[in-house]
């Protein structure tokens, strides 16, 4: 798949973003497109202020020294790559997908993962976890443990 592109900062990646997110954040709560100066002779370039947020993102994970995987919304994973994406076994996806969890389509024998539909499963999966992580914190306050 072309369209994956996974990407492992260096120790001095690491430094150097640290420093560009400072900079990222200051101009990031203003509205309208950006313009980024270039080194040497490329001079400047008009980006969408969405785009300039997504790279605010890509830097932050590359501060802390974590490598980062971009692929375009309309992409569709491999079983193994969906997977490993969600840190289960490739099985358990399976269920997942089997259960209606998450959208596939079938190309000859094999099924292919959407990745929205995978984005979208993750992110409800967030909300549910830090739903019941709060309702745990109610209780245990209810209960005079905290």
């Amino acid at each position: 798949m072309r369209d994956i592109a996974t990407l492992v900062p260096g120790p001095a990646d690491t430094e150097l973003a640290v420093s560009a997110l400072r900079e990222l954040d200051a101009v990031l709560g203003a509205e309208g497109p950006v313009r980024l100066r270039l080194g040497g002779q490329a001079g400047e370039v008009e980006v969408p202020r969405s785009a300039l947020a997504a790279l605010a993102r890509v830097l932050a994970s590359f501060a802390h020294g974590e490598g980062v995987t971009v692929l375009p919304s309309q992409a569709e994973l491999t079983t193994q790559q969906a997977a490993d994406a969600l840190r289960v076994s490739r099985p358990f996806l399976i269920g997942l997908l089997d259960a209606g969890q998450i959208e596939y389509r079938l190309v000859g024998t094999h099924r292919r993962v959407k990745a929205a539909s995978l984005i979208r499963y993750m992110r409800d999966d967030d909300a549910r976890r830090q739903a019941a992580a709060d309702e745990l914190a109610a209780e245990t306050r209810e209960l005079g443990f905290a």
